[in-house]
């Protein structure tokens, strides 16, 4: 009897788990074909939102350290715009120009790593003074 099972995993750590343990269990009886990788649009759409969130919360944060040098309080945000987005990487293995068998496990990770930059482009309130309390000495 020949079976083929397709399996699709989310985690990496847990196809490694199921293969060890099918190989433990059945032996030389069973074949496991090396992995695919790929991205579902989803978890590249995903991916592109925390870049940017990312890219928002790192200009707030020099926004925020530029307003205390001058002894300001940075305020709520004016304006926020996505000036540029970048998307490489994240191929897909028939699109190789090497067999996918001849690659080694590090080669079809590397080649299905998907990678995002964002740029953002943000104007902010500045508000007055900030209040320190000073402390009698």
């Amino acid at each position: 009897v020949h079976a083929q099972v397709c399996i699709i995993f989310s985690d990496f750590g847990q196809m490694q788990n199921v293969c060890n343990l099918l190989i433990e269990k059945l032996g030389t009886s069973v074949t496991i074909s090396p992995p695919h990788f790929y991205h579902t649009p989803e978890a590249i759409d995903t991916l592109r939102h925390q870049v940017c969130a990312a890219a928002l919360g790192n200009t707030q944060r020099k926004a925020e350290e530029a307003c205390q040098l001058f002894g300001q309080t940075l305020g709520k945000p004016l304006l926020i715009r996505e000036e540029e987005t970048k998307e490489w990487g994240g191929h897909i293995d028939s699109h190789l120009s090497n067999s996918p068998d001849s690659l080694t496990l590090q080669e079809r990770i590397q080649n299905a790593t998907a990678y995002v930059s964002c740029r953002v482009f943000a104007v902010f309130e500045i508000k007055g003074k900030s209040n320190k309390k000073q402390g009698a000495l």
